[in-house]
């Protein structure tokens, strides 16, 4: 199965493997799963590392060569995404996840996350 990443996932395997839940490792680890990012992912880690919080202390370029190096497909954002995204009932209001969510409906690949919030739209979620 197919997997597109949510951000704070994309941050949690690359720096922080302990945050994730018993069945995010699970579908994680498993070989038969095609693992994905987005340059959406990028992007969010790029800007809340620019604000230099102290509890942020994340560099994008290392996370992106992370999942390069471990064989995760980076999703380039298309036309098709961004127009995906004004379809979106508004159920959320971050844009990256708005974004993502129609990467994830736009591909036909699950939207893998930790946010209940994200379920509820019709794009495919896996919670986890």
């Amino acid at each position: 199965m197919k997997f597109l990443l949510d951000t704070h996932l994309v941050v949690w395997v690359t720096v922080a493997p302990e945050r994730l839940s018993v069945e995010a490792r699970r579908a994680i680890s498993d070989l038969d799963n095609e693992l994905y990012f987005s340059a959406v992912n990028i992007w969010e880690i790029a800007i809340k590392a620019s604000l230099q919080k102290p509890d942020f202390n994340v560099d994008a370029r290392v996370v992106r060569r992370a999942l390069l190096d471990a064989g995760y497909v980076e999703l380039p954002v298309s036309g098709e995404h961004a127009i995906g995204v004004g379809e979106l009932p508004w159920h959320h209001n971050d844009p990256f996840d708005r974004l993502l969510l129609a990467q994830a409906a736009a591909e036909g690949i699950p939207l893998m996350t930790a946010d209940a919030m994200l379920a509820r739209y019709s794009a495919p979620v896996y919670l986890v």
